[in-house]
């Protein structure tokens, strides 16, 4: 009785030990069969615990030998996870039912098995995505990983080959000789680019962002030698020298008024005060002797802008645009270096007049330069410099041709010497025309033929050639009641006063009684005794050519050339309006984020012969030379900077600055 309970009991014993066999085997076969040979198998199945399934695992021997070589490699790709629901049922049983009979016997494999399994069950499977598998989720608690270990030779042939080891680091030591344990705190590495294109090198990241002063820098182009302590250059020919800037500082009401054009722009760097403090700076910074500023809103000029630089040893004049706008042009200069002569402010509105309707303004100042009293008695010659700020409207060319023609007009009569010579001249400002377009080479060559030009085209700020109705220009640009010729001058400064006093003068009437005309008795004159029947006599030396010979001075004195118009001022623009450097075009200003140039300083040169004709485009120095240039910008570093305004810069327009030297001459 108490036999048949054992055995009752036995039996079921049995067939766990039969099951556990079953997956120790299993299992350990597909680790043989992924690191060892054939004869490497043999070897180890021969070694293996003796048990009621040895028949079983001889059959399964030979089954594998029939299989050949080839099942070997896909046994190692596959790795033990292949049989992953075999080792999960496997450790599942060893975990519900520890401590079983003949367990003690197997205490040199179970164990290890246990630990074996459980890194099976926990490590995920490499490469899903190859696969098209799903990642395993990732398991809570300690990560594992194969490490190289010493281990007993005894537990060698249980080891269990991790699978990717093919694609990972050799270690020295025998490929079964690893297992798996607990990883180490990961360490924070620094993963190598990968860059698939071979003989090219890899490109670098981007910088870090620069600040707006090393990204905005703008070189100084010297183009002289070191001036002395006095301002004056070394030499044999001394030379008084300054420096002039011209700027468009974005009146704030009009920056408010097209608010859409500035949503780039944060709304701190747009507040007045701090684009006031920048602007400041800047002024500081350049320190320039003369100042021409445009778009200066008139309270922020009375009550900041004026102030300021007065206290910077400025002295400025002010002329505000006419009708309601606020906002007008300044010209500002060092009295310790110039004296007023005259200033002379322009006005571009004419009542009645529809080609002059809009409000423009311009600014004329005479400037004597102020040398040191050491030098002797020396002269130097006065200094006219005309600031302005022309229409925008890039329609309009035909109002911008006339605007332009009123301001060269003032500065030819301020300008002209009693000789009939100019003083050096500057004109400088915004004057909403790009390089090269008409109206800029008006002012460079001294000659415009206008009549049939689109109106739109004066500038070349826009291409409005594909709209069927097109203003075009007319001849005459501008009415004679202007009083301005077609040679941009003041019909009063084309004559002398005396000339005009001789020709209405008694003795140039008197020419009229003995001129053949009036020595002919009219037809049908009644005769009058004494009166009517006598005949002037012509005095001896009168001959009837005197008339004749006078004729040209009866002549209109204004005669207007067809469609042309010509000044005789020799101007040249200051900067080249390209960057060799990069090979791009500068800038002045972004609008809408479009780089382009409308601010200039053109100043007086002598234009010089080109072979058998005179070229306009071509100049040399003249009694003002320019010595010096603060260099522009590109439309790419602008548009790094985020464009205009920015926090480094407080306009929509870059700062424009040069310096000139005025000969000096013993009297």
């Amino acid at each position: 009785m108490i036999a048949s309970c054992l055995c009752y009991l036995l039996l079921p014993a049995a067939r766990l030990f039969r099951t556990l066999s079953d997956a120790f085997f299993t299992c350990r076969k597909n680790a043989l069969l992924a690191k060892s040979s054939s004869s490497q198998v043999e070897g180890d199945f021969a070694m293996a615990p003796r048990g009621p399934d040895q028949e079983e695992c001889e059959g399964l021997l030979q089954q594998w030998r029939e299989e050949g070589s080839s099942q070997v490699l896909s046994t190692a790709s596959e790795g033990p996870l292949i049989d992953k629901g075999l080792a999960q049922s496997s450790l599942a049983l060893l975990m519900d039912n520890p401590g079983e009979e003949n367990a003690a016997s197997e205490d040199k494999w179970s164990s290890r098995q246990l630990s074996d399994l459980r890194a099976a069950e926990n490590l995920d499977e490499p490469f899903p995505e190859m696969l098209e598998e799903e990642p395993l989720p990732e398991v809570e608690g300690p990560m594992w990983t194969a490490v190289p270990m010493q281990m007993d030779p005894q537990y060698a042939d249980c080891a269990v080959l991790p699978a990717g080891a093919l694609a990972t680091e050799q270690w020295e030591e025998d490929p079964a000789v690893v297992a798996w344990s607990i990883a180490p705190e990961p360490r924070p590495q620094e993963e190598a680019p990968i860059w698939p294109f071979e003989g090219l090198g890899q490109l670098q990241p981007p910088p870090v962002e620069m600040p707006y002063h090393e990204l905005l820098w703008r070189e100084w182009e010297d183009f002289s030698t070191q001036p002395d302590a006095q301002g004056l250059e070394a030499g044999d020919s001394p030379q008084f020298q300054f420096t002039l800037m011209s700027y468009n500082i974005l009146a704030q009401d009009l920056m408010q008024q097209s608010s859409e054009l500035y949503l780039h722009c944060h709304p701190d760097i747009l507040n007045w005060n701090y684009r006031f403090m920048n602007l400041m700076q800047e002024f500081q910074r350049w320190d320039p002797d003369i100042l021409c500023l445009q778009e200066v809103q008139q309270d922020h000029y009375w009550e900041q802008l004026e102030p300021s630089l007065r206290m910077m040893g400025f002295t400025c004049f002010y002329k505000r645009r006419t009708g309601c706008k606020t906002d007008g042009c300044a010209v500002c200069y060092k009295p310790t270096r110039f004296r007023l002569l005259c200033a002379s402010p322009v006005e571009y509105f004419r009542p009645g007049l529809e080609l002059l309707n809009r409000d423009n303004v311009g600014l004329v100042l005479l400037l004597q330069p102020l040398v040191p009293e050491g030098l002797g008695q020396v002269s130097v010659a006065p200094l006219c410099v005309a600031n302005t700020h022309i229409l925008y409207n890039p329609r309009r060319g035909d109002v911008k041709l006339a605007q332009m023609a009123i301001l060269l007009a003032e500065v030819d009569k301020v300008a002209r010497l009693s000789d009939g010579s100019h003083c050096p001249i500057i004109l400088c400002g915004d004057l909403n025309s790009v390089p090269d377009s008409p109206l800029y080479n008006f002012i460079r060559d001294g000659e415009l033929q206008y009549h049939g030009m689109p109106a739109w085209k004066v500038s070349g700020q826009e291409d409005f050639s594909h709209q069927l109705y097109q203003r075009k220009l007319q001849a005459p640009l501008w009415p004679s009641s202007l009083g301005i010729t077609d040679c941009c001058q003041y019909i009063t400064s084309c004559h002398p006063k005396r000339a005009e006093r001789r020709k209405y003068g008694r003795d140039f009437l008197l020419r009229f009684r003995f001129c053949s005309i009036a020595c002919q008795r009219p037809v049908g004159l009644v005769l009058m005794e004494g009166v009517t029947d006598t005949k002037p006599e012509r005095p001896a030396g009168w001959t009837e050519s005197v008339l004749e010979e006078d004729t040209p001075e009866l002549e209109s004195a204004f005669p207007r050339t067809v469609g042309t118009i010509q000044h005789c001022l020799h101007l040249t623009s200051v900067y080249t309006h390209f960057l060799p450097q990069r090979g791009c075009p500068e800038v002045t200003t972004m609008p809408l984020g479009l780089g382009t140039t409308v601010d200039y300083i053109f100043f007086s040169a002598e234009s010089y012969e080109n072979g058998n004709r005179t070229d306009h485009r071509l100049y040399r120095d003249g009694t003002l030379k320019l010595l010096g240039r603060l260099s522009l910008l590109s439309e790419e570093i602008l548009w790094a900077a985020n464009g205009l305004p920015n926090p480094f810069c407080s306009s929509d327009h870059l700062c424009l600055l040069a310096s000139f030297g005025v000969e000096v001459t013993a009297p």
